[in-house]
């Protein structure tokens, strides 16, 4: 960003507000407040935390392709407590609404704030479970179950009519597990494995088409990422970082990765590409088994164990998105 000597005697536009979608090099001075600002690049992504969640808690789920301006998250774990509250984001607090049927913790969840799904997850007792519900952005219904009982999984899905829950374990007894499902709208199929069986992982996409899982625990934690085509699971590059209890946002293309347990607990974001990860900003608070959503240039990070239960929240700006400065007058 250049300073005010760089760019004094250049006409500039005075506005009593910060323009509301401002654009890369635009310069602009406040009335308000006084200030000579511009638009800027971000040289690299960062989290900045946001109003808490209301309900602390670990094993949280997400509707992951919600925008991170209306994040809905659900359910949950507080040892030896499986939570049933959901949640929703509007920009800088939460808002309590009604509860899933089932309270049950590690849910494969997708959609969207007014579409979205939850399925499994652990209640004790008797353990895993098939329980889907759906979300019309008012209430929970149930819906055909899953054909597998399993919790801490990675999922993909836009809306509540499709998308896929993939690995996880199940128990008793226990086992991890390999298996990917897709949902139709109203029921689920049972389709190609993962290569690799794990639980504790992430998962995004936006479709059944396209998916990306990665991290876990196999029983080893590790770092293994696997590309869906639709058809299948191609292993891709690894996590530079092997951990489980990780959470993502993003597309099988554009992706970020944060934090879980490597041990110890980790702060660590990784941005994938379509190829490769690349470290970048770090969460504020370290924490394991949390969740997110949104993209992989605006994310938000809720909830978790630091080791306690958390219920702080974090927004990501990526790297390349823009941000609004004040020059300086050196």
């Amino acid at each position: 960003m250049a300073t005010y000597k760089e760019i004094r005697g250049t006409q500039i536009e005075a506005v009593a507000t910060d323009p509301s979608n401002p654009v890369e090099g635009q310069v602009w001075y406040n009335t308000t407040s006084n200030a000579l600002k511009g638009q800027a690049a971000t040289a690299t992504g960062s989290w900045a935390t946001t109003g808490n969640l209301n309900q602390a808690r670990n094993q949280l789920s997400a509707a992951g392709q919600a925008p991170r301006a209306t994040s809905l998250v659900f359910s949950g774990f507080n040892n030896p407590t499986a939570y049933a509250q959901t949640e929703l984001f509007n920009g800088s607090s939460w808002t309590e609404l009604n509860d899933v049927n089932h309270a049950a913790a590690g849910r494969f969840g997708f959609g969207i704030s007014t579409a979205a799904i939850a399925a499994g997850g652990y209640t004790a007792p008797p353990g895993s479970t098939t329980n889907t519900e759906i979300w019309n952005g008012t209430n929970w219904t149930e819906v055909n179950d899953l054909n597998a009982g399993a919790y801490l999984g990675g999922s993909a899905g836009a809306n509540s009519t499709a998308g896929l829950a993939f690995g996880g374990i199940t128990t008793p007894p226990f086992g991890i597990l390999a298996k990917n499902e897709e949902w139709n709208g109203t029921n689920w199929t049972e389709t190609t494995d993962l290569n690799t069986g794990r639980y504790s992982m992430a998962g995004v996409g936006a479709n059944t088409e396209a998916a990306l899982g990665f991290g876990g625990n196999s029983p080893s934690i590790t770092g293994v990422t696997e590309s869906w085509n639709g058809s299948n699971w191609t292993e891709v590059n690894d996590l530079n970082t092997a951990r489980t209890g990780l959470a993502g946002a993003g597309i099988y293309t554009s992706a970020v990765a944060f934090g879980g347990d490597t041990p110890p607990i980790s702060a660590l974001a990784e941005v994938w590409n379509g190829t490769n990860w690349t470290e970048d900003g770090d969460l504020n608070t370290a924490r394991s088994f949390l969740t997110g959503g949104g993209s992989s240039s605006a994310a938000i990070a809720a909830g978790g164990q630091e080791p306690s239960n958390s219920n702080a929240a974090e927004v990501w700006t990526g790297a390349g998105a823009g941000v609004t400065r004040t020059f300086t007058d050196s």
